[in-house]
């Protein structure tokens, strides 16, 4: 098969959401410029170090979560004067863009594909169980060294919502709370969570 070019792209496929097998055709370092000219894609991808990272579709359960934590949050966050949005590009650095789970930020560039982590006051990950260090160790160093104040990690296995704010250039729990206990947030909302209502029925 014909390899396509840096910024090239076949004549029938041009503007239109281009597949990961194409995407992965070029064998080259992607810079952000290329990364923002893919334009709308089926899947969910992230740029990383010059390389395209695809993100693997989640359980059922995990969307779940996603969208019980949208509409348990979402009147504190517009009381707040904050938006919020699931699987929302963020430029962490200069060619660093990531696709967390659900983030909540000050005004933003509503027609922009990535928001800078400047404007993130909150972001959440639901843990993975089959990559589970990359949001526990990995996606924590990152979001804590571009300053994005909390991080409220869910792991489903658990059951258990971990809250951590950031201290200095590294994240301190700050609070947790498992099905029947309360989660109290003051910043960068005010809100109670109890795990019980956010998590898939058993």
């Amino acid at each position: 098969m014909e390899q396509v070019g840096v910024g090239q792209f076949p004549p029938d496929k041009t503007g239109d959401a281009m597949t990961t097998a194409l995407l992965h055709l070029e064998n080259h370092y992607w810079t952000e410029s290329e990364y923002l000219a893919i334009g709308e894609t089926p899947e969910r991808i992230e740029l990383f170090n010059g390389s395209l990272v695809v993100i693997p579709t989640p359980t059922n359960g995990h969307q779940y979560i996603v969208a019980s934590l949208l509409v348990e949050l979402y009147h504190a966050v517009r009381s707040a004067g904050l938006y919020s949005f699931p699987g929302a590009g963020i430029r962490l650095d200069p060619g660093h863009i990531r696709i967390p789970d659900f983030l909540i930020t000050t005004e933003i560039n509503f027609d922009d594909r990535v928001t800078d982590a400047s404007a993130v006051q909150l972001i959440c990950e639901v843990v993975s169980p089959s990559n589970a260090s990359a949001d526990t160790v990995q996606k924590m160093r990152y979001y804590a060294e571009a300053g994005i104040p909390w991080y409220l990690l869910i792991d489903p296995r658990s059951e258990t919502f971990h809250l951590f704010r950031l201290d200095g250039d590294r994240y301190t729990e700050h609070a947790k709370a498992a099905p029947g206990e309360l989660l109290e947030l003051t910043e960068p909302v005010v809100a109670t969570i109890d795990p019980a209502d956010l998590l898939p029925p058993r």
